[in-house]
């Protein structure tokens, strides 16, 4: 290297020597991150424009166009991801037009309702899956507030007010006396259950709304910022296994109740579901760095939360698969683990008989990618332990999943569904025979859970190779 001149003095051999091979290693990784920037490989434009502005499946139904698309948890997963890419490249003003029409779909002339096509409202009651599309509000606000389009602004605004207000003050929680008292249900036919999914779709949706209107009012920011905290803090207390450095996939303050009938009834994890499902703790994870990203580092339980989201870092890394470099369905096996061919019996019937293989998942592994690498960016992990897990991750979901079809790009092996209960859907055990056999538990591909989950780690990775 011309622009590196080495005087080598026989005393200070071993030192010059060393600060060379850095200095070569820190020339060859930096044009080894501008050639695979150079060469266009973005691959979050590609999945964008493959499956992210149309032709996806949510829940195994197809959608032609994200801009003419019914609200849900999903859909908003995709518009989310899309809008993410706009703000890395935003001369690509198709994608955020598309969200912004899929946003004007769903909401009323002045943003006070969230809307299905016939007028309905699209936020059943406590809920928490109809919240986490709301997220796309703030960007677009903020945009058409630039343009000086200050009414589509208020709507928007006005709309991610609706959606915070529904969750702090109107979705049913925990009731004080029960263990949790003060937790979001997940949904009402949930009652007093938590999952790792919900603090994905509560969360931060919450900590944005507080971050852009809620400082003026600093009794009830603080007091907000401490019910964010508090859902994390239940939720870690009652699902994570400290041995296995996992979280299990749900927790039921009653677990007696039919509709927590997959709950363990026993110490130690009382109330517990049984396993730990992949995409449930990608959910958890990323909740955890989105809502630390805008949490004040003052607050009292900012130490907490970031705490907590060493200690999932830390037991993903451990979990990873070694030669992949991504993770399995069923996070603690890998695929010796299978159906066992007889099923779960529940009140006599049989269900989730099969004897499929544990999987490497597209949507969980997506998910992790996105949360180191987002992790090291924010500077709440430390690079020099997580690097090697998140370059490996993201090689892997090129290698595992991602197929170039044409001018396309798909994504495989993901995980259609999974749920827990209730009552009424005896089948979703929380079993090893129901993850790997459940009728909703199928695998697919180009699934909206996996599109916009790679949107956001691709995202994420391009912006690791260009130091932004």
């Amino acid at each position: 290297m011309n622009k590196h001149r080495f005087i080598i003095q026989s005393s200070k051999l071993t030192c010059i020597t060393l600060v060379y091979t850095l200095l070569i290693f820190s020339s060859c990784t930096s044009s080894r991150n501008q050639k695979a920037v150079a060469q266009g490989e973005k691959w979050s434009q590609q999945m964008v424009e493959s499956h992210g502005l149309k032709d996806f499946y949510t829940n195994k139904v197809h959608h032609e166009q994200l801009a003419t698309t019914g609200w849900d948890y999903v859909t908003g997963l995709i518009a989310f991801s899309v809008l993410k890419a706009w703000e890395q490249y935003p001369d690509k003003m198709e994608y955020y037009n598309a969200v912004k029409a899929f946003a004007d779909k769903s909401t009323s002339q002045d943003g006070s309702q969230i809307v299905h096509s016939g007028g309905k409202s699209a936020l059943g009651p406590s809920n928490i899956d109809d919240l986490a599309a709301g997220r796309i509000f703030l960007t677009l606000y903020t945009e058409e507030l630039k343009k000086g389009n200050t009414k589509d602004a208020e709507r928007y605004k006005n709309a991610l007010t609706l959606i915070r207000n529904k969750l702090k003050h109107d979705h049913a929680r925990i009731k004080e006396g029960l263990p949790g008292a003060g937790g979001f249900w997940h949904k009402a036919q949930y009652p007093n259950q938590m999952w790792l999914d919900g603090l994905y779709m509560g969360a931060p949706v919450y900590a944005l709304w507080q971050t852009a209107f809620g400082a003026g009012n600093n009794a009830e920011h603080q007091q907000s910022w401490t019910d964010i905290a508090h859902q994390f803090k239940i939720l870690h207390k009652h699902t994570y296994d400290a041995a296995k450095q996992l979280n299990y996939h749900a927790w039921s303050a009653t677990p007696n109740d039919p509709n927590s009938f997959w709950a363990n009834k026993n110490e130690p994890f009382t109330g517990a579901s049984k396993e730990f499902w992949g995409r449930g703790m990608g959910w958890y994870f990323a909740a955890l760095v989105d809502v630390l990203e805008l949490m004040p580092k003052d607050h009292p339980d900012y130490a907490a939360i970031h705490k907590i989201f060493n200690e999932v870092a830390a037991g993903l890394k451990r979990w990873q698969d070694k030669q992949s470099g991504v993770w399995y369905q069923l996070l603690q096996y890998d695929s010796t683990m299978r159906g066992d061919g007889t099923g779960d019996v529940v009140n006599g019937k049989t269900y989730n008989a099969c004897t499929m293989a544990n999987y490497l998942e597209a949507s969980c592994s997506s998910i992790f990618t996105y949360a180191y690498l987002k992790g090291m960016r924010l500077g709440l992990l430390d690079k020099r332990t997580y690097r090697q897990t998140a370059e490996k991750a993201y090689e892997g979901l090129l290698k595992n999943f991602a197929r170039k079809e044409g001018s396309s790009v798909d994504i495989i092996q993901v995980c259609a569904s999974a749920g827990l209960g209730p009552a009424s859907n005896p089948a979703r055990t929380g079993t090893v025979n129901y993850y790997l056999c459940g009728p909703d538990v199928t695998v697919v591909k180009n699934e909206g859970k996996a599109i916009g989950t790679f949107i956001l780690a691709s995202v994420e990775y391009e912006r690791y190779l260009s130091g932004k």
